[in-house]
Formats: C-alpha cells, structure tokens, sequence
C-alpha cells in the first residue's frame, strides 16, 4: 500500500486488492457484523464494556484473515482511519451483492 492517498476511493481500489482472498472477506463480513450486533446489545442494555469486545471481534476476525489467508499486513497498521472506512463499505459491498461473499 502507499503510504499516501489524495481521495478514499484511490485507497479503496489497494485495500480491494490487499482482500482478494473470498476466506479472508468471509472473515472480515463476519468479524464486522459481529461488531455491529455486539455495539447494538451495548447501547441497548447500557453494558458499555461490550464496546471494547466489539472492537475486538472486529479487528480479531479480520486479522485472522490477513495473516493466515491474505499472507499480508493489515492496512489498519498504516491507515487506521481509511482502513475503517474500507471495511465499512466492503462490509455494506458484500451485504448488497457488489462483492462475493
């Protein structure tokens, strides 16, 4: 990946391709959706530590995938914050089809 991009979607085009293999996408919809359900519960039954295991899950499924199936290092580790928002659309690309699951 480079270490600079001028617009997401340039980053976007790398982080597709650094999330080629369909196991290691599997691994990320799932860790994403889990984030998302745990968050809910938390909001919903005012158990805040929930929070921080939603994080977890998060970041833990999709690391899994990088580094057993991908071979390669998370782009979280270089971009944190565009790293969030690939995962957000990949995760909403593959729930609408866009993407293979």
């Amino acid at each position: 990946m480079q270490s600079h991009y001028e617009t997401f979607d340039a980053f976007y085009v790398d982080y597709l391709k650094e999330h080629e293999n369909r196991s290691s996408r599997r691994l990320h919809f799932v860790g994403t959706s889990l984030s998302f359900a745990l968050a809910a519960v938390a909001v919903a039954t005012f158990q805040w530590w929930l929070l921080a295991l939603a994080f977890a899950q998060g970041y833990a499924w999709a690391w899994v995938g990088h580094f057993f199936f991908e071979k390669n290092t998370p782009a979280t580790f270089q971009h944190p914050w565009l790293s969030y928002k690939g995962d957000m659309r990949m995760w909403w690309e593959i729930l609408t089809g866009k993407i293979p699951f």
